[in-house]
């Protein structure tokens, strides 16, 4: 495969652009690609192009010679709604979540979540999360960059409408996957930290209409039950 680079601003075939900072370093520091090889882009909205380097240094400019159209985007549009995870369980979950599918993360702040970020400490995390969510599409070929949506505290984001249903794993039981119907509307997946939901949140969630699920008979941590319900959902309903 060639290598892929996220370009948010492809010009039509033909065309010849600088390439943007971040990727010129990539292709020529990182992978040490040269003139004249072939690359593939994307620009985050659906689109992806073959193109050619031209050069590399302080001028990084690329020929575009065909642009299309790929959808890679799951035929599910689920939200993961995280809660947030120690050390670098975050940035493992968001990338992840890119290559299974997820339409977008939402991170919450749980009682119980180890991780306390707020203000600038929380943006510069978000922020870090969605270069992670552009490393993961050039890696598995999306050619939409999945979002990473501002930190909300778990009840800031119950009180949020919701197009669609809400979904919560719940470790002390709840509906199976397999007994329920392919959902017909976008669906929010919520997972608990590590210590789990509280007894408060657990209501909050329930008054909010959240409806719980099982994974089995076994308990799973918090940056395994996501991708493994996703997992699931792909193979009972989707492209797996």
């Amino acid at each position: 495969m060639h290598a892929r680079f996220f370009c948010p601003d492809l010009p039509a075939a033909g065309h010849e652009f600088t390439l943007p900072p971040e990727v010129a370093h990539h292709a020529d520091r990182v992978l040490r690609l040269r003139a004249g090889t072939r690359v593939t882009l994307f620009d985050g909205a659906g689109h992806e192009a073959e193109a050619v380097l031209l050069q590399l240094g302080r001028d990084p400019l690329a020929r575009i010679e065909s642009v299309v159209a790929l959808n890679r985007e799951a035929p599910l549009t689920v939200t993961l709604v995280q809660a947030l995870a120690t050390g670098d369980k975050m940035d493992w979950i968001v990338q992840k979540a890119v290559e299974l599918g997820f339409a977008a993360v939402q991170p919450v702040a749980a009682e119980r979540s180890v991780l306390k970020l707020d203000g600038a400490r929380a943006e510069k995390r978000v922020e870090h999360w969605r270069q992670v969510a552009v490393s993961a599409c050039e890696q598995s070929g999306r050619n939409r960059v999945m979002p990473v949506a501002e930190l909300l505290t778990l009840p800031q984001w119950l009180a949020q409408p919701v197009a669609g249903e809400r979904w919560m794993l719940s470790p002390e039981g709840g509906e199976r996957l397999s007994q329920l119907a392919a959902p017909s509307a976008p669906v929010a997946l919520m997972i608990g930290p590590e210590g789990g939901w509280s007894e408060r949140e657990l209501a909050a969630a329930r008054a909010a209409g959240c409806k719980p699920l099982a994974l089995g008979p076994r308990i799973l941590r918090t940056e395994t039950a996501g991708i493994a319900a996703m997992a699931a959902m792909l193979a009972l309903w989707g492209d797996f």
